[in-house]
């Protein structure tokens, strides 16, 4: 009998990996495909299908047997239902995606949030593989979150886990919410950046800060501690409500390591009280994780 994979597609506003995933999480084969969303959501859907039905028919030529597919985008996604509550970065409103996609192919089809969706993987696969309570919280553009309770992600009908809209500053900085001084206009990779070269008057990117943080430089010691006590405040709130065991951080703020990770600890350390202690970690796997979610999805298609 041949071996059974999933199709796998981790959709973003340019471009989308999709691949082949056998059952031991093996990427057999990954590429990069634009998303197309300049043409309009329609294009989109049209080309989503398309790759599908590609990855689909090369397994069969690989002498595979896909056994289910598993797509992950972002926006409000609502896995239950297989429906693209909002997705701004495609276009999509109330779109019955896998409705859609299980008609043009011949697979079963599972649809999820790709931050969901990496922070499943990094609860089965990665940093945070053994731990049943997690949050996975990815610290880039934006700050996206995953809440991974009793083993299971929780959705809240696409809802669940915007912690980088926790309000923090009343009257601060405009978030793209709508709203003032979420958490993401202070401890995201792109806010860390936008607070320093506001203040420097010069452009650096969130790397470029750390590395200045590292050489000892004072105003981008003061932009990192801002962004880490926002980090601190969030975690604990969340510690409060969900109690998980481990907190992994992804994205690309988390690539500066233990220039960010180790104040964070004793920051969350220092205002820890009652609270169940919780290891906070780098995250595992990389740009990998939204593929191997959306396959780990798709096996429960």
């Amino acid at each position: 009998m041949a071996g059974s994979c999933v199709v796998a597609l981790d959709v973003g506003g340019t471009r989308m990996k999709a691949g082949l995933v056998g059952e031991d999480a093996q990427v057999i084969t990954e590429s990069l495909y634009d998303t197309g969303r300049e043409e309009g959501p329609a294009a989109v859907t049209e080309r989503l299908v398309g790759v599908v039905q590609k990855l689909t028919a090369g397994a069969r030529e690989r002498g595979l047997r896909p056994s289910g597919a598993g797509v992950v985008i972002p926006g409000i996604i609502d896995e239950d239902t297989g429906v693209v509550r909002s997705s701004a970065n495609i276009g999509w409103q109330d779109f019955p995606l896998r409705r859609h996609l299980a008609q043009h192919t011949d697979l079963p089809v599972a649809i999820g949030h790709d931050v969901r969706a990496g922070g499943l993987a990094e609860s089965v696969l990665g940093a945070g593989r053994g731990e049943s309570d997690l949050l996975f919280l990815a610290l880039g553009t934006g700050i996206a979150g995953a809440m991974i309770l009793e083993g299971r992600p929780f959705s809240g009908g696409g809802y669940g886990g915007e912690i980088g809209h926790m309000l923090l500053d009343p009257g601060g900085h405009p978030c793209g919410c709508g709203s003032r001084g979420c958490l993401e206009t202070i401890a995201s990779a792109s806010a860390v950046a936008r607070r320093y070269s506001e203040r420097a008057g010069e452009q650096a990117s969130a790397r470029e800060v750390s590395l200045r943080v590292e050489a000892g430089d004072p105003l981008a010691g003061e932009v990192w501690r801002d962004a880490v006590e926002a980090l601190a405040t969030a975690l604990l709130a969340y510690m409060t409500i969900c109690a998980p065991t481990r907190i992994v951080l992804g994205g690309g703020l988390a690539q500066s390591g233990e220039t960010l990770l180790a104040p964070l600890r004793a920051a969350v350390e220092k205002r820890t009280t009652y609270h169940r202690p919780a290891r906070i970690v780098r995250a595992a796997l990389g740009d990998r994780a939204g593929l191997l979610g959306a396959a780990l999805l798709g096996r429960t298609a």
